[in-house]
């Protein structure tokens, strides 16, 4: 039962406070999501129209973990490498 999640992508619509942000979700729902503790810890900021990977559980829909911001693509189309620190 512990190990249960839901992986799904959205798009962040509004920060929040508290490192709280309404993201849509690819079907159109809206949920009230929150960064991860490696987000946190590693200082990943999210903006409005990021494009965000989310975990949620089975039993509660409307809130969900964000677990990784994916990278914008480049003009040329190609995907962005990570910038190292």
């Amino acid at each position: 039962m512990a190990g249960e999640v839901v992986e799904v992508e959205g798009v962040v619509k509004s920060v929040l406070k508290g490192t709280l942000f309404r993201v849509e979700l690819i079907n159109g729902h809206a949920v009230l999501a929150h960064i991860s503790g490696k987000m946190r810890k590693n200082f990943i900021r999210l903006n409005t129209g990021d494009k965000v990977k989310m975990e949620m559980s089975p039993y509660d829909l409307s809130k969900g973990r964000i677990t990784y911001r994916i990278p914008p693509p480049t003009p040329d189309g190609q995907p962005t490498a990570p910038v190292p620190v």
